[in-house]
C-alpha cells in the first residue's frame, strides 16, 4: 500500500492503517529504536507508541515524506525514554554518545533558541550533509540519526573501527565551520 493511501486511512480515522504501517515500516521503527535503547522490551514499546503518535498527529498534520515522519516520532520517542531511563543512573549507551560527540557543534536546544531559528539549523545541517561525499553523508547519518555504534559502522562498511571514527571527527569538524561560516553557530 502506498504512504498517500496510508495517510488517506488515517485522516478517515480507519484503523486499517495502524496494520499497514506496521507491516510496512514496523521493522524500520524497531531497528531505530532498538539503535536508541538498546532493549527489545523498550524498542517494541517505542514503536507502539509510535504506532500511536502517529494516530494522534494524523489528522492535521499531512506529511509529504511517511517514511522520515514516522522515523522521526519512533527517534524522538526512543530518546525521550533513554533520557528518562538514564536520569535514575548514569549510562553510556552509543545513543548518548553519538550524541554527546555533535555537542561541539552543535549547541543545546536553549543557547539555539536564543541565537538562530531551529529550522535555519536543520537547513544548514541538510545543506552541509547535501555538500559532503557520499559514504561521509552515510557514516554521519547512520551515526548521529540512527545512532548506530562505530563499530556496526565499520563492520557495514569494511573501515576499521578508527578509520569510522576519525572519518566523524573531521565530519563534525567541517559541520562546525560550516556552522560558523554560515553564521548559525557564534
Amino acid at each position: 500500500m502506498t504512504d498517500q493511501r496510508i495517510i488517506e486511512l488515517l485522516w478517515e480515522r480507519n484503523e486499517a492503517a495502524l496494520s499497514e504501517i506496521q507491516h510496512k515500516y514496523g521493522a524500520y521503527c524497531y531497528g531505530l529504536a532498538y539503535n536508541i535503547l538498546g532493549s527489545s522490551p523498550d524498542a517494541e514499546e517505542c514503536v507502539n507508541d509510535t504506532y500511536l503518535g502517529v494516530w494522534n498527529s494524523i489528522p492535521p498534520e499531512r506529511p509529504d515524506n511517511f517514511c522520515a515522519y514516522i522515523g522521526k516520532i519512533a527517534r524522538n520517542l526512543s530518546l525521550k525514554s533513554l533520557r528518562s531511563r538514564t536520569a535514575q543512573k548514569r549510562g553510556g549507551t552509543d545513543a548518548l554518545l553519538s550524541l554527546d560527540e555533535l555537542l561541539d557543534c552543535i549547541p543545546d536546544k536553549q543557547t539555539i533558541d536564543d541565537t538562530v531559528d531551529a529550522h535555519q539549523l536543520a537547513s544548514q545541517i541538510s545543506a552541509f550533509l547535501r555538500d559532503l561525499p557520499h559514504t561521509e553523508q552515510i557514516v554521519f547519518v547512520r551515526r548521529y540519526w540512527y545512532c548506530q555504534s562505530v563499530k556496526e559502522i565499520a563492520h557495514d562498511f569494511g573501515f576499521t573501527q578508527s578509520k569510522v571514527k576519525m572519518l566523524l571527527l573531521r565530519t563534525r569538524q567541517k559541520l562546525l565551520h560550516h556552522l560558523t561560516e554560515k553564521g548559525v553557530f557564534i
